[in-house]
């Protein structure tokens, strides 16, 4: 207190409380962006997680002191006076609160450490992406904040045991009227951590198809091949079947193509696959493979099995054109029918042999003898 005294005794007069104020605050600004930049700073000596404790620790000590300062300053002012005694603030409620700042602050510097450690080791874990040491730092951070409301509505007296009945009570509230966005959060918490796909992966989620673009906690956002953006809830992606086409960064492709039932199948299929081989757009290991896959109408269906890396709808679609081509010319210059549907007419014994070639009439036959019968 006597501190204070000696403080309040150099600023007697309104004008120099407002002037010493304004330093006071200019002071601890010009420190808070000075230390904001040291936060990025890399000391080699000291290790990131307690530089950054340092400088946490030297921007709460100027805060506080600039806080004390002021507190200093006016102290002994009239209008300070009257809210002391008019709220009759006395030296418990002053501790209350003065422990109450002190856990505030220390859960500031617990959480600012979480930050920069959970960033030191998702950097040095590379199976950890950026946004699920996000949701790692925020959970803490929570967390933290938690314990430190609990221990200030102990510091204040505060009966806690009405207040969990309360929000007990208000947590059933909540989540029968939000039941299915806390499901798609459940289940965003899920996914996140056992990470089925990331972003930029190319998968099929029930219906939908595309890349994805986002994981939020309650739902993933999907662009299509036809540049639509669909939001499906993280709750029904855990409950769909999925397909990750990018998960082995290697795909494989099937192409159908019939041969004629007079072709020899093992040429043709020694063909398709030389052909295909040949192609940039596809790879040469694991091999790509011909197989018979069945009787067709007209042909025997083989089935032509490249493999093509970094899957995406685009190289697909190149690879499959280029396959395509590359099959059909093989095919020409081997003089390998690729049949097409045809339809065959036959006629039984007794009703005679079927002309194509005879003429078709509308309306009445030639001898139609309707419009007067024949001339005489």
């Amino acid at each position: 207190m006597a501190l204070f005294t000696d403080i309040a005794t150099l600023f007697s007069t309104t004008e120099a409380r407002i002037a010493a104020t304004v330093v006071t605050v200019i002071v601890v600004g010009l420190v808070w962006a000075v230390s904001a930049r040291l936060h990025e700073k890399d000391v080699e000596a000291v290790s990131g997680p307690f530089w950054h404790l340092a400088v946490t620790l030297l921007r709460l000590s100027t805060v506080l002191g600039g806080g004390v300062v002021l507190v200093g300053i006016w102290a002994s002012s009239p209008a300070v006076g009257t809210f002391v005694s008019q709220y009759n603030v006395g030296s418990e409620m002053v501790v209350q609160a003065g422990l109450s700042v002190a856990f505030v602050v220390g859960a500031y510097i617990v959480t600012s450490v979480l930050a920069r450690l959970t960033k030191e080791v998702a950097s040095t874990r590379p199976e950890i992406s950026d946004h699920q040491r996000e949701i790692i730092y925020r959970i803490s951070q929570v967390a933290v904040y938690l314990v430190v409301l609990v221990l200030i509505l102990g510091v204040w007296r505060v009966d806690l045991g009405g207040f969990l009945v309360g929000a007990g009570f208000l947590g059933i509230v909540v989540g029968m009227a939000a039941r299915q966005t806390l499901g798609a959060g459940i289940a965003g918490f899920v996914l996140m951590f056992s990470r089925p796909f990331e972003i930029g992966d190319w998968v099929e989620i029930g219906d939908h198809e595309g890349i994805v673009t986002d994981i939020t906690v309650v739902n993933t956002r999907i662009q299509t091949f036809d540049g639509e953006y669909v939001m499906v809830p993280n709750d029904v992606v855990s409950s769909e079947s999925l397909v990750n086409r990018s998960r082995k960064g290697r795909l494989r492709l099937e192409i159908e193509v019939g041969v004629d039932y007079g072709s020899d199948l093992q040429h043709a299929a020694e063909v398709a696959q030389e052909a295909v081989e040949e192609l940039e757009e596809v790879l040469s290991v694991p091999k790509p493979q011909v197989v018979a896959k069945r009787f067709g109408d007209s042909s025997v269906v083989l089935g032509v099995r490249p493999w093509i890396d970094r899957p995406s709808a685009r190289r697909r679609w190149r690879a499959q054109t280029a396959v395509i081509e590359a099959i059909h010319d093989a095919f020409a210059e081997e003089g390998i029918t690729i049949p097409f549907p045809q339809r065959e007419l036959s006629a039984r014994e007794d009703s005679g042999p079927v002309s194509l070639t005879e003429p078709a009439f509308i309306g009445s036959e030639p001898n139609d003898r309707s419009s007067g019968g024949e001339n005489r």
